[in-house]
C-alpha cells in the first residue's frame, strides 16, 4: 500500500506554507535548506529543499523550484473535504484571501457544499463537504 501526498513547488515554499498553516490551522513540522549541503552557494543557502506541513489535518509537501519558472497547470487540483459546512466555509474564504474564487462555495444538487478557486499561488483547490451517504 502506498502514501500519497501533493508535493508543491514554489517560488517561496516557505511562504506558501505559512499562508496555508494559517488559513487551514497547522504547522510547518519539517524544513531543509540547501544550505544544509556541502556543496551550497551564498547565493541559494537560504531556499527550501524540502518542507512538510500539516494543515487541515492533512500532510503537504514543498519545495522551492530550482531548474525554472513555476508554470502554472489545471491538470491537479488539491480537494479537502470537511465534515461541517462552517469548516469548509472557513478554510474557503481564507484559502481565497487574495486569489480568485472560480466557483462560490455553495450546496449543490448532490446534497454537499462544494467550491472551486486559485489561491494567490496560483494553487487551484476544490472545498468539499461529505454529501449525504458519504
Amino acid at each position: 500500500m502506498a502514501k500519497h501526498f501533493a508535493y508543491l513547488f514554489s517560488e517561496d515554499a516557505e511562504a506558501q506554507a505559512g499562508f496555508y498553516t494559517r488559513a487551514l490551522g497547522g504547522e510547518i513540522t519539517s524544513i531543509k535548506r540547501l544550505g544544509e549541503l556541502p556543496n551550497a552557494t551564498e547565493e541559494t543557502k537560504d531556499k527550501v529543499i524540502h518542507l512538510s506541513l500539516v494543515a487541515a489535518g492533512v500532510t503537504f509537501l514543498m519545495s522551492d523550484m530550482m531548474n525554472g519558472p513555476v508554470i502554472q497547470g489545471n491538470a491537479v487540483q488539491q480537494c479537502l473535504e470537511f465534515e461541517s459546512e462552517a469548516e469548509a466555509q472557513d478554510a474557503f474564504d481564507k484559502l481565497a484571501d487574495g486569489g480568485t474564487v472560480k466557483h462560490p462555495l455553495q450546496k449543490e444538487f448532490w446534497g454537499a457544499m462544494f467550491g472551486q478557486l486559485d489561491d494567490k499561488f496560483g494553487v487551484q483547490w476544490m472545498i468539499t463537504t461529505a454529501g449525504p451517504g458519504n
